[in-house]
């Protein structure tokens, strides 16, 4: 018997924004995307859509979680993961935080005054 996986993917629309979702079922999603099956999604009025990353987990859950948390990301991170996995993503968290150290540090330095 064959065990069930959960897919979490992410599709880039034609208007270049990218969306984030979860299934048991990835070519048949993928297809109902591009086929507009849900007049109501997000993705109906922007096709075509393309099939740009998707990760395999065990679990609804764990694919649920990493569901979220993509769809927490800046579209800098979705594309490092699409184009380079997670060393591009580690390097726009390093180049993120290096941008937002000095407003940090003059928020300190405001807030011991």
């Amino acid at each position: 018997m064959t065990k069930r996986r959960f897919h979490v993917y992410i599709l880039e629309c034609a208007d270049r924004r990218y969306y984030t979702g979860v299934t048991s079922s990835l070519e048949l999603r993928v297809a109902q995307h591009q086929t507009g099956h849900d007049p109501t999604s997000f993705t109906f009025r922007r096709r075509p859509v393309t099939l740009v990353w998707t990760g395999a987990f065990p679990t609804e859950q764990q694919a649920r979680e990493r569901e979220r948390q993509l769809k927490g990301w800046s579209k800098a991170k979705k594309k490092a993961l699409i184009q380079t996995g997670m060393t591009g993503v580690q390097a726009v968290v390093r180049a993120e935080h290096r941008r937002e150290e000095p407003a940090r540090r003059r928020a300190k330095a405001k807030g011991q005054a």
